[in-house]
């Protein structure tokens, strides 16, 4: 699911609603960077689509986004086991865990037909390095993100995360974008 605004949308959200999703997205990327993904599961909403498409080097460039194959494709329930699997000890692609830093920039902010969703398309840099190695990846990707405001504040609906890369060089996913 990608999440754009509606055909002939082109117009930005007020600047009240601009500010929540990027403190929405601001406060998800410390979160995940601290270790505290329970707390960022707390903001999924229970209908989540978190995805990561299969990219192809194509011409033209549009086609390089094959979204009938993907590197994931999780649900809130996945993105829980996922954490509580983390949290074992036994999830040796992330033993010991990694340190990583998010960069969120580039963030776009549009309504969509339904009042209390918008779409968030942002530009995501994640710094992530492990134990002692002084080899580190920078995985820099696109996310259109669908985000319900509610009266308990935004949460994530979907996510689609577009990888710059065709062949990644870090050796797992097992971090979130």
């Amino acid at each position: 699911m990608t999440a754009t605004a509606d055909p002939g949308t082109t117009s930005a959200v007020d600047a009240s609603t601009y500010t929540v999703v990027v403190q929405f997205l601001a406060h998800e990327a410390r979160l995940l960077d601290e270790g505290r993904e329970g707390e960022w599961l707390e903001l999924l909403e229970d209908d989540l689509l978190y995805t990561v498409p299969s990219r192809q080097s194509t011409e033209p460039r549009s086609d390089e986004v094959n979204r009938a194959a993907w590197r994931i494709r999780d649900t809130k329930a996945h993105v829980r086991t996922r954490i509580a699997r983390q949290n074992t000890g036994r999830a040796y692609s992330e033993v010991p865990p990694s340190r990583t830093l998010r960069l969120v920039g580039s963030v776009e902010v549009v309504p969509t037909s339904e009042t209390d969703v918008v779409a968030a398309h942002s530009s995501l840099l994640l710094y992530r390095q492990r134990g002692i190695d002084v080899h580190f990846d920078l995985i820099p990707c696109r996310r259109n993100d669908r985000i319900r405001l509610t009266a308990a504040g935004p949460r994530l609906l979907a996510r689609e995360v577009i990888l710059t890369e065709t062949s990644l060089k870090t050796a797992n996913l097992g971090v979130f974008l």
